[in-house]
């Protein structure tokens, strides 16, 4: 597929405005240049061109707002000066896998002075002797060199994808940090109404094994007065019948 009938599949039924992305990776270009890719993509801002035969880049429309270049397994060999004139912001260029065989031609990179991560991977210029140091010497605007910078240091996350998308990340990461706090706090307090009810239950069932107990001991004193009166109706009985059996005997006696 060329690159025109490409943009036009990735527009997908939007205007060239509202793209932030594109990725045009592995599609033919027109005697090695860029075609179809016009300053109408205003607000692009990610351009992959991975492997599409591009000997030169001089066709590149202004993209002020492009942060990130992806020119890998290309031929470009060089006329990198075009980048400074129409990606004014870019922070990130891949170059790996093209024909840069020396640092003459990486000379003009350096008038883009918000770059901060060169990728040249598989070039002949990294053949060259103390080719890292030379390249951070000329470049001094840079941070990464293939993805590590002049100590050695690997690149971080944040900085292998640039600005403001990383801060959205680690501000909608605090909120859901800061969302998780707040339903551990809910439980926490789900669990002390818990532990409250729970001692309810345990205070409620004690006073009912008091009240069981009081009722056994009015239960037992119940008892122990029914006892008392039974002995008092009973002596009560003997002594009715003490006189009656005096007077049987005085009969017998006559």
């Amino acid at each position: 597929m060329d690159m025109k009938k490409r943009i036009h599949l990735e527009l997908r039924n939007r205007t060239p405005s509202d793209v932030r992305e594109l990725v045009l990776d592995n599609c033919r270009s027109d005697e090695g240049k860029i075609e179809g890719l016009t300053a109408d993509f205003v607000n692009l801002e990610f351009l992959s061109l991975i492997n599409v035969g591009l000997t030169s880049i001089a066709n590149l429309p202004k993209l002020a707002k492009l942060k990130k270049l992806e020119l890998s397994d290309n031929r470009i060999s060089g006329g990198l000066e075009v980048l400074s004139e129409k990606l004014p912001n870019l922070t990130h260029l891949n170059l790996s896998g093209n024909k840069l065989k020396d640092l003459s031609t990486l000379e003009p990179l350096r008038n883009l002075n918000r770059l901060k991560s060169l990728d040249l991977f598989n070039c002949e210029v990294t053949t060259l002797d103390d080719y890292r140091g030379s390249v951070f010497k000329l470049l001094p605007q840079i941070t990464y060199l293939d993805g590590y910078d002049p100590e050695d240091r690997e690149v971080s996350d944040s900085d292998g994808e640039g600005g403001e998308e990383d801060e959205d990340e680690v501000n909608s990461e605090g909120e859901e940090e800061d969302d998780d706090d707040d339903e551990d706090g809910e439980e926490e307090d789900f669990d002390d109404d818990d532990d409250e009810d729970a001692e309810e239950d345990d205070v409620s069932g004690d006073e009912e094994e008091d009240s069981g107990q009081e009722d056994e001991v009015d239960d037992e004193d119940d008892d122990e007065e029914e006892d008392e009166d039974e002995e008092e109706e009973n002596k009560g009985e003997k002594r009715k019948r003490d006189p009656e059996d005096e007077d049987e005997d005085e009969d017998d006696e006559d």
